[in-house]
């Protein structure tokens, strides 16, 4: 969470160095100009530790092993794509917002943040098999996750035990 809360107050800062003074002066000195990409270089440094990986990692764990490539396919794919639109969007919603595209961009992260701390659990130490039963245990996501016997006969769809047949 330290660094998410990192990116955010480093977007803020950029977004009010360039609101104050490109606002005024129209042109930023040497200075400042250092300091705004210093303070870049600092956002792309902790979006790299912490923001950056997950949108790989987190998808490699959760995803069962049943449709793991699917799901990681897709998963690279969306990815891609909105990388894509993020770049081709960026200059153009720059010269839109100004300085407002970073508290934009601020904004983006707190919302993930808020989801992920809310609607992601913890798989640290979850072995990949047992990752459906993580999700049916989520207070979320146990109302959305089908109730299904699992191919070991363990799970909640089968009462808990590999010989059930409706006994």
């Amino acid at each position: 969470m330290s660094d998410a809360g990192h990116c955010i107050c480093v977007q803020v800062i950029v977004a009010v160095i360039l609101g104050v003074k490109f606002g005024t002066d129209k042109q930023l000195s040497r200075s400042y100009s250092i300091v705004v990409v210093v303070v870049i270089c600092l956002f792309v440094m902790a979006f790299g530790w912490s923001w950056g990986p997950l949108g790989w990692t987190v998808p490699s764990e959760i995803f069962p092993l049943e449709t793991r490539s699917a799901g990681q396919s897709i998963t690279v794919a969306v990815n891609l794509f909105f990388t894509f639109v993020i770049a081709q969007a960026f200059l153009s919603m720059l010269c839109a917002f100004k300085f407002g595209i970073f508290i934009f961009f601020a904004g983006w992260i707190t919302v993930m943040t808020v989801f992920v701390y809310i609607f992601l659990p913890e798989t640290k130490g979850v072995p990949i098999e047992e990752m459906v039963l993580l999700w049916r245990k989520h207070w979320f996501w146990k109302k959305v996750m089908p109730d299904m016997p699992l191919e070991d006969g363990w799970g909640e769809g089968d009462g808990g035990r590999a010989d059930n047949k409706g006994h």
